[in-house]
C-alpha cells in the first residue's frame, strides 16, 4: 500500500510537471504560427491510451507514465523524422521561423516550469506561511551524527556561523556545509568560542550519511510514565522536566542515557523541575534505576513546548515575492548540487537516482504540504536539467540557436541529426546509471 501511495503521488506530480513543460513549448509555437503536430502526456510507443485531433494537432495520452512530448513541424527532435526534413521548408515549420522565435519556443518549457515553482511556493506561503526553529534560539547546542563527530563536532556544540555567515534555519546547516565549500564553522563549546576547520574529505561521508548532520538536543519533558517502573515508583509525573541525577546535570536525553548506563539496579537521587500552579518547583526524589538502565518515561514530542517556533504569515500580495525568493534560492541550491556531481572527490555522483529515488521522496501517507514541496522542487530540477547544453535537451537546441545568432550560420540538418543521436545516447546512459545506483542501494 505504501508503494502504491508513493507511486500515485509521483505519477501525479510528474504528469503536472511534464504537461506544464510541454505546454510552454506548445504555446510559443502556436503564437509564432509554427504547426504543432502532436501534444502528448506520457510516451506512446506503438499505441495511445487516448487521443483526438483538433485542427493540425493530435492530443493524446501515452501508456508509458514518464515524460511527454510536443512534436513541432520542421524540427529535428527525438522523433528523428528525416522524411519531413528532406523536403523543402514550409512557412509553418519550426526551421522557417526567425532564430529569436525558435529560441523562445525552446525555452518555453523551462520558463513554465520556473513559473509553476513560483506559483506553488507562493501558494504554500499564503496557505501555510513559514515556520522554523532558528539556530539563534538553540541555546544548548545539538546532538551530532557520527559523521559530524568525525569532523570534530561534539554534542552540545553551538553553531554560531559558517564562514562568518549566519544560518537561521537549523535544518539548513547540513546543506550549507555540503554546498558552500565551507572553510570553517564558528562554534561555542563549554562557553568558549572556536573555529572548527572543515576537512573536505568528510563531505563525501556527509552526503552518504542517512541521518541528519545535527539533531535538536531535546530537553527532557516527561509525557507519560510507565506504571510499576522506576519513575512511577519515585513519583515522577507527566510534565516534569528531569534536570539531574546524583547531582550530575541531565537536562538532555544523551546526558541522561549516559548517566543511567552505569546505574542499573542502583539507588540514586533524581532531580526534577515541576510546574505547580504556575510556580517552578525543584524536587529531589529517591529512585532505583531499572535493571536495563532506564527509568520508564516517555519523552514529550510536542516541540512547541520545548523550543520557540518562529512563524511568519503572508498576505496574498506578500506571498508572490516570497514565492519568487524561494524559487530563486532553490535554483541556486540545485546548481551547487550539480557542481558537486562533477567533483569526483565528493562521490556525489553516487547519489544520482532514477524515478525510484523520486518516488521515495514522497511519503507513505498522503500529505499535501509535502506533495507540493516536492513538486515545486522537481519543477526546478526539470527546468535546470533541461537547460544543460546537451543535444536532445532544450539546452542543446538553445546552444545551437545561440551559435546561429552569433555566427549567422545555421548548423546543417545532418549535423543536427548526429547531435540529436549523441544527445539521446548520453541521456539514456545517464538514466541507466541513475537506475543502476538505485538498484545498488537496494542491495
Amino acid at each position: 500500500m505504501d508503494i502504491l501511495i508513493k507511486a500515485t503521488q509521483l505519477i501525479l506530480s510528474l504528469s503536472l510537471l511534464v504537461f506544464i513543460h510541454e505546454l510552454g513549448h506548445f504555446m510559443f509555437a502556436k503564437w509564432f504560427g509554427a504547426r504543432v503536430e502532436k501534444f502528448y502526456l506520457f510516451f506512446n510507443p506503438w499505441f495511445s491510451l487516448a487521443k483526438f485531433k483538433k485542427g493540425d494537432t493530435e492530443y493524446g495520452i501515452g501508456w508509458v507514465p514518464i515524460g511527454g512530448f510536443v512534436k513541432i513541424s520542421g524540427m529535428i527532435d527525438e522523433s528523428m523524422d528525416k522524411e519531413q526534413m528532406s523536403q523543402e521548408p514550409k512557412p509553418y515549420e519550426f526551421r522557417s521561423k526567425p532564430a529569436w522565435q525558435r529560441l523562445l519556443i525552446m525555452i518555453g518549457g523551462v520558463m513554465m516550469n520556473l513559473i509553476l515553482a513560483v506559483i506553488i511556493y507562493a501558494g504554500m506561503s499564503y496557505t501555510y506561511g513559514s515556520s522554523y526553529i532558528s539556530n539563534q534560539d538553540i541555546k544548548d547546542g545539538y546532538n551530532y551524527s557520527p559523521v559530524a563527530i568525525e569532523m570534530g563536532f561534539k554534542d552540545g556544540d553551538k553553531i554560531l556561523n559558517i564562514d562568518g555567515e549566519q544560518v537561521d534555519d537549523y535544518t539548513k546547516i547540513s546543506m550549507a556545509l555540503v554546498l558552500n565549500d565551507v572553510e570553517y564553522v564558528q562554534i561555542e563549546r563549554n562557553g568558549e568560542q572556536k573555529k572548527l576547520y572543515i576537512d573536505k574529505s568528510h563531505i563525501s561521508n556527509l552526503l552518504k550519511s542517512k541521518v541528519r548532520f545535527a539533531e535538536l538536543r531535546i530537553p527532557i519533558l516527561v509525557d507519560s510514565v510507565i506504571a510499576n517502573k522506576a519513575a512511577g515508583k519515585a513519583g515522577i509525573l507527566s510534565g516534569d522536566r528531569v534536570i539531574a541525577i546524583d547531582s550530575i546535570e541531565t537536562k538532555y536525553f544523551d546526558q541522561l542515557k549516559e548517566a543511567l548506563s552505569t546505574r542499573a539496579n542502583k539507588e540514586s537521587v533524581i532531580t526534577i523541575l515541576r510546574d505547580s500552579l504556575g510556580t517552578k518547583l525543584t524536587k529531589s526524589l529517591p529512585i532505583t534505576v531499572n535493571a536495563d538502565g532506564t527509568i520508564g518515561i516517555y519523552q514529550s514530542d510536542d516541540i512547541a513546548k520545548l523550543f520557540t517556533i518562529r512563524v511568519t504569515k503572508y498576505t496574498l500580495l506578500e506571498s508572490i515575492p516570497q514565492g519568487c525568493k524561494l524559487a530563486v534560492a532553490e535554483v541556486g541550491s540545485y546548481l551547487k548540487q550539480l557542481k558537486l556531481l562533477v567533483s569526483p572527490d565528493t562521490d556525489a555522483y553516487k547519489s544520482v537516482g532514477s524515478v525510484v529515488s523520486m518516488g521515495n521522496m514522497f511519503g507513505a501517507e498522503w500529505d499535501w504540504f509535502r506533495f507540493w514541496s516536492i513538486t515545486a522542487l522537481l519543477s526546478i530540477v526539470l527546468a535546470v536539467m533541461n537547460m544543460l547544453p546537451i543535444p536532445a535537451l532544450d539546452g542543446g537546441h538553445v546552444m545551437f540557436l545561440l551559435y546561429e545568432v552569433i555566427t549567422r550560420r545555421k548548423p546543417s540538418d545532418k549535423f543536427m541529426e548526429y547531435a540529436q543521436t549523441v544527445g539521446m545516447f548520453l541521456l539514456l546512459a545517464l538514466m541507466a546509471f541513475a537506475l543502476g545506483n538505485d538498484i545498488y542501494k537496494l542491495f
